[in-house]
């Protein structure tokens, strides 16, 4: 029988994959946040740049507040940042000056594992990083080995570069990324085992998207051969194109013979709270969605895929979403087989949709495109197109960007922006418009609380106090009366 652990997903990818990372707010999680820690899970996926950017910018809360108060709230869970290469909010190119800054940051208010992903699974890079990361002080450092479908990314292309990640002695753990969802049943049989015999006794984790329909099987089959880790959500921010259910996928280890070892009742309250919340603020919340063998081809996260079908319906060209995903493909193959994962699952579906509705293909090309093509992220597993190469490194816009200096070293930025705030508040101006700062510090400290049941209430109030005809309110229902006297 084997111990199964597992990673919770809902606070980061769940509420990323499928309420747009801006489903929750602070006080949404402080408020489950000792009850998650009494399940006993491997770690929480709490953060990452890009959502404490959300934070600022939609929710005009502080990342940095949101991360100490819920460490506060659930001390004895390791909580877990993911990289995304060497960027820090910012899609510009960071020093490591800057990223160690950034990590050591994120360790003293409270984040213990970082999750190390490059976006082109550059070992070099991830074990630099990882010394980064471990020299900031982090005291978990986990390689994110990003899963691809490409005519080179075979069992063996994997297992070698997990051979090296684990032989470098930089990591703890190791665990495959699975962001498009494509990993079956039978891919798992085969892969798991290939990573596991190189991996010297590295533990194995496996995170995966039911984006059509196959994680709930593959995780199981991970089980099988070697893993030791899965990473879910609870139920209401799960399937869909976020991770499989965690009680579904409890009960189905334990029917295999399997130890989950966790809070079964600390469990039942997180999915009651999270299914709440979902009905009070009308986040969807969704079954396993429907097997769509396109996505081997075109491998569009599901994140990516909502923003490409909003942009197609709001100008009224929802038609042309099969042109797009045809033209994905083709985009993909020029430029030298991205990984289809930030940041480049998004260069390549805007550049695609750019060709489809263009007069002509590479018309328009965006200038985090142009910086791809330029090498600023590396190099391709593949060569690109020759021509398409061509084309958008001899046009205008490349001779400027090549120009282009590199981010400015921490002393310039703190000369530039001035030394009368913290390090938290100093990084976010840094690599933020300051307007977007300005307007967070501006709110105050975020909620501390949250009760779903009271949304209504909350609603209806806000409502009725919205026109200046209603001077007196009375709500009541049961032992709960609320009276409002207007002036």
């Amino acid at each position: 029988m084997t111990q199964i652990t597992l990673m919770d997903t809902t606070l980061r990818d769940g509420n990323q994959s499928n309420w747009g990372a801006t489903g929750l707010d602070t006080g949404m999680m402080l408020e489950i946040a000792p009850i998650m820690d009494r399940i006993g899970f491997e770690s929480i996926d709490f953060t990452t740049s890009t959502h404490m950017a959300v934070a600022v910018r939609f929710k005009k809360e502080n990342p940095w507040e949101r991360l100490r108060l819920f460490k506060d709230l659930a001390p004895n869970t390791p909580l877990s940042f993911l990289t995304t290469g060497m960027r820090f909010i910012s899609w510009e190119i960071a020093s490591e000056e800057m990223m160690e800054f950034a990590f050591r940051l994120l360790v003293n208010n409270g984040i213990e594992r970082f999750a190390v992903m490059d976006p082109m699974n550059n070992v070099p890079a991830m074990i630099r990083m990882a010394d980064v990361t471990r020299r900031a002080g982090g005291s978990q450092i986990v390689a994110a080995l990003t899963f691809t479908l490409s005519p080179m990314h075979n069992d063996e292309h994997w297992a070698t570069a997990a051979k090296a990640l684990c032989a470098s002695g930089k990591f703890d753990k190791l665990y495959v990324k699975d962001p498009g969802g494509l990993i079956s049943a039978e891919r798992a049989k085969t892969l798991m085992p290939a990573l596991t015999r190189v991996m010297n006794g590295t533990p194995l984790e496996f995170h995966s998207h039911t984006t059509i329909g196959l994680a709930a099987f593959s995780y199981l089959e991970a089980a099988e051969q070697g893993v030791t880790c899965l990473h879910t959500s609870a139920s209401a921010a799960a399937n869909g194109t976020g991770q499989p259910a965690m009680s579904t996928t409890v009960s189905n280890l334990r029917d295999m013979g399997h130890d989950v070892d966790v809070d079964d009742d600390a469990m039942r309250i997180m999915d009651s709270y999270f299914a709440n919340l979902a009905t009070a603020e009308g986040l969807s919340h969704r079954g396993p969605s429907d097997f769509d063998r396109t996505y081997f081809r075109h491998q569009i996260p599901g994140g990516v895929m909502g923003t490409m079908i909003r942009q197609l319906k709001e100008t009224g060209r929802e038609a042309l979403l099969p042109a797009v995903l045809d033209e994905v493909v083709r985009v993909r193959t020029e430029f030298g087989y991205p990984i289809m994962v930030t940041p480049f699952s998004q260069l390549v579906a805007t550049q695609a949709l750019m060709n489809v509705t263009a007069k002509e293909r590479y018309e328009t090309v965006p200038d985090e495109v142009t910086r791809y093509v330029l090498g600023r992220f590396g190099t391709p597993a593949m060569p690109m197109d020759a021509q398409v190469e061509d084309k958008i490194k001899s046009s205008p816009r490349a001779k400027e960007l090549a120009a282009e200096s590199k981010m400015a070293s921490l002393a310039e930025l703190r000369a530039k922006i001035g030394r009368v705030y913290s390090d938290e508040e100093f990084l976010l101006r840094a690599v933020m418009p300051a307007d977007q700062v300005d307007a967070m510090v501006a709110a105050g400290p975020a909620r501390r609380v949250y009760n779903p049941k009271s949304k209504p209430v909350l609603d209806l109030v806000r409502d009725l106090t919205a026109t200046s005809k209603h001077k007196h309110i009375k709500i009541e229902k049961g032992d709960f009366k609320l009276e409002l006297n207007g002036k």
